[in-house]
């Protein structure tokens, strides 16, 4: 197992951690506060390699508007839908709920910026729709009237992750990753501060829970960003994009290890159904004959 590949599993270990620790943390902190510190403490542990860079400096005064609209849409936004959802849904849940990224990524280019869709992708999307709809009708049994609404918060998250990626694309042309990584960071911790303050706890917070927000920061957010810039560098931004196919995986042996969840054949199967979705919009699995429609 080469270098790359070890990188690529921590990567999708490490994003899939993010779940138990949101679990964790989310209750006790609430989820604005929480995300707060994730971004504050990613933003500080990623500085040193932009604060000392001019050509990041300049990146970041020549293009922050659309960096200020990354940070909002790319972290501040879905990490905090995440961080609701994470009040009322399990880890292993969330984690395959997040892997509906690419469906959305491809229904909002062809919607909103006219990027014509393939049969595959077409195929893809009804099958990511049809696996979301598999998850759901797992969470019919339960009595919590919140879990639509959880459930809702991460379809917007994944929904918001799908729209900063086209519009990076767009207008975030030629500013490099990591400046991107930084400035999301960065512009996310500006505005949630202020929301942060206004809903801190009213309890005393455990060690347990200021523990999993600092890795959450640290390892899951900055470590992370590191690792997929590295491994973008070195075997380019498809191979690294696999790592979405990783982390329902990991989240859901995270959850059913360290939280005692419950990993039911309908998550199986949904999980299963969304990534065969998602291999399809990415080109992962490529089928004969496709043309536009």
């Amino acid at each position: 197992m080469n270098r790359n590949t070890v990188e690529l599993l921590v990567l999708a270990a490490l994003w899939g951690g993010s779940f138990l620790f949101m679990r964790v943390a989310a209750p006790e902190f609430g989820p604005v506060v929480m995300i707060a510190l994730r971004v504050g403490i990613a933003a500080l542990m990623l500085a040193p390699m932009i604060v000392f860079d001019g050509t990041a400096r300049s990146e970041i005064r020549r293009a922050w508007k659309p960096l200020l609209v990354v940070g909002i849409t790319n972290s501040a936004l879905p990490f905090c839908m995440f961080g609701y959802s994470m009040l009322y849904l399990n880890a292993g849940f969330d984690s395959i709920l997040n892997a509906t990224t690419p469906l959305w990524t491809a229904a909002i280019a062809a919607i909103w910026f006219r990027v014509p869709l393939t049969r595959t992708s077409v195929l893809g999307l009804v099958l990511g729709i049809g696996g979301v709809a598999v998850l759901v009708s797992d969470t019919l049994t339960l009595s919590s009237g919140t879990i639509p609404s959880a459930i809702g918060a991460v379809l917007v998250a994944t929904l918001s992750y799908g729209f900063a990626a086209n519009y990076s694309k767009r207008h975030l042309v030629g500013v490099r990753p990591m400046t991107v990584a930084f400035a999301s960071m960065f512009f996310a911790t500006l505005i949630l501060t202020v929301p942060a303050l206004l809903t801190l706890p009213q309890a005393p917070v455990s060690a347990r829970a200021w523990g999993a927000t600092i890795l959450l920061g640290l390892l899951c957010t900055g470590v992370a960003y590191v690792l997929y810039f590295r491994l973008i560098a070195h075997v380019g931004a498809a191979h690294a994009a696999s790592v979405t196919f990783l982390i329902p995986i990991f989240g859901m042996i995270w959850g059913a290890v360290f939280l005692g969840e419950h990993v039911t054949a309908m998550m199986i199967v949904g999980c299963v159904v969304i990534l065969l979705g998602a291999a399809l919009i990415t080109g992962r699995i490529k089928l004969p004959q496709t043309r536009s429609v």
